[in-house]
């Protein structure tokens, strides 16, 4: 994270671990805030690629699962690595920035993925640099989201994944009530104060709820290689095109969607245990005997206790029998409807 960005939140209170904006002393409320009203987060748990160069387009085109050619400067997109064999390696969300395109991962995998697309380069005219440290990205989320934000950009995108660029300032609209803020770490902090006056600061974990609830995945180092794209829903949150050419795994995704042979989905679930579940966690139902039957993506406390999670596991598994996290023994999962429907 940038340093003079750090120091800036740090001294609006923000509680910092490893780069990232915890909390600003009460995780409970800010919870509890970021539910019924409207708030501000730092997404310092994610960081930004930079692809630059004349066959950036081309470069991504041929490695990534969506179709890069629809990513311009109004129009943002989810996609995916994937290996050979289908499996993801990274979730992304991707957006342009004049002539670049931007790629933000967890900040985990930002280095390993720097080095696994920067191998693909060769002779390509496309440069991958780690631009996290250039650009400041916030989140402004909550039913006034909209109206705070024009009061002090201007006329935003009115379409999901819609993108609009500003003099200091890009935004992307993530949903309804959700919207993230690209800009400079020397212009983030008037930006901060001005929005800040509307929208309670609140901590990454924040953020990481709301994704859960809206059924967005993000893999992170525990479960790379877990998945298929269709089995953490990236086809149903446009991540997905099944209209381009070729690329790494496009073979078994293809396979996966043309011949309707899904046995794993990913689902939204409220569990009440003591400790937080983790990605990679595994989940255990009667049917699967001593096997497991799916594993934990994504788990953040959730507001009034307890945790949300997404959860990976065998479609049969969910629809006849209780689920539990650890073992048979332990907390039952409590599933609950996505925010858009499954097949």
């Amino acid at each position: 994270m940038n340093i003079f960005w750090q120091d800036n939140l740090i001294q609006h209170g923000a509680n910092m671990d490893s780069g990232v904006a915890q909390d600003f002393g009460n995780i409970s409320a800010e919870l509890d805030t970021t539910a019924n009203n409207t708030v501000l987060c730092d997404l310092s748990q994610f960081g930004t690629l930079r692809a630059s160069g004349e066959d950036a387009l081309t470069f991504l085109q041929n490695l990534l699962s969506n179709d890069i050619r629809e990513v311009s400067k109004t129009s943002a997109q989810y996609s995916s690595l994937n290996t050979a064999k289908g499996r993801v390696l990274a979730t992304m969300l991707i957006w342009q920035e004049g002539d670049d395109y931007l790629l933000q991962l967890p900040r985990e995998l930002i280095a390993p993925m720097h080095k696994k697309l920067s191998m693909y380069v060769l002779r390509a005219k496309v440069k991958i640099s780690d631009a996290s440290d250039e650009i400041v990205v916030l989140g402004v989320s909550g039913s006034k989201a909209s109206e705070v934000l024009q009061n002090h950009l201007g006329k935003l995108p009115q379409q999901a994944l819609g993108a609009a660029g500003f003099e200091q300032a890009s935004v992307l609209k993530i949903d309804e009530e959700r919207f993230q803020i690209s800009t400079s770490p020397q212009h983030a902090p008037k930006l901060w104060e001005a929005i800040s006056e509307k929208a309670r600061p609140v901590g990454s974990r924040c953020w990481d709820w709301l994704n859960i609830k809206a059924g967005i995945p993000n893999i992170l180092p525990q479960t790379q290689e877990h998945f298929v794209a269709q089995m953490v829903n990236l086809d149903l949150i446009g991540g997905i095109s099944f209209n381009k050419g070729c690329y790494p795994g496009q073979e078994i995704v293809a396979r996966t969607h043309y011949l309707g042979k899904q046995k794993r989905r990913m689902y939204l679930a409220h569990v009440d245990s003591d400790e937080s579940p983790l990605p990679g966690d595994e989940l255990y139902s009667a049917d699967m005997e001593n096997h497991a039957s799916g594993v934990i993506a994504n788990a953040s406390a959730a507001p009034g206790g307890g945790f949300d999670v997404l959860a990976v596991m065998q479609i049969a598994s969910h629809d006849a029998y209780p689920v539990h996290l650890g073992s048979l023994l332990d907390a039952k999962l409590a599933f609950e409807p996505l925010p858009y429907p499954l097949p």
